[in-house]
């Protein structure tokens, strides 16, 4: 049962921020600190994904555990009262993000997910410096990447490539 009443968990679960949380700005201050530069929220790309470097082709996606239903994790609880909206919620999520990267990959852009949990304090180091390093390959694999964008001022062109 709820210890919060309605009014309450609704005004709790309104506050949670969309943009700019606390694992976001911990991904992006490990990257920018690393020589990665990137574009925020990018609105001309399915999904608007938190973070896009246009020089890996690259986006990345910042999951709430919860939120994005992280199978296997410990803070991806379905909660006791109104189960039936919360699954609901959440599977639409996971199919939306689904979606939204199968049109980012036809398009040629790599697409990584970086979980809540991994940033936790003990996984935190690890995660971030696995990001880096798949980056990296990404970039090594195929050099053309930074040459076959086109150069646009502004913002990036969604369209798929010929």
């Amino acid at each position: 049962m709820d210890k919060l009443t309605p009014q309450q968990r609704h005004k709790n679960m309104a506050s949670i921020k969309s943009k700019d949380t606390k694992p976001e700005l911990i991904v992006r201050k490990y990257l920018w600190s690393h020589g990665f530069r990137y574009r925020l929220n990018s609105p001309r790309l399915p999904g608007h994904p938190d973070i896009v470097l246009r020089k890996y082709r690259t986006c990345i996606f910042v999951n709430g555990c919860f939120w994005h239903g992280h199978h296997g994790c410990r803070y991806y609880v379905i909660p006791k009262s109104n189960t039936d909206f919360w699954v609901k919620k959440i599977n639409r999520n996971i199919e939306r993000d689904k979606e939204e990267q199968r049109q980012l990959a036809t398009m040629g852009w790599h697409c990584i997910t970086v979980w809540e949990c991994e940033l936790k304090k003990n996984k935190r180091e690890k995660t971030l410096s696995s990001l880096a390093y798949t980056l990296n390959h990404i970039f090594l694999q195929d050099r053309s990447l930074a040459y076959s964008i086109p150069e646009i001022y502004g913002d990036i062109a969604a369209e798929p490539e010929p």
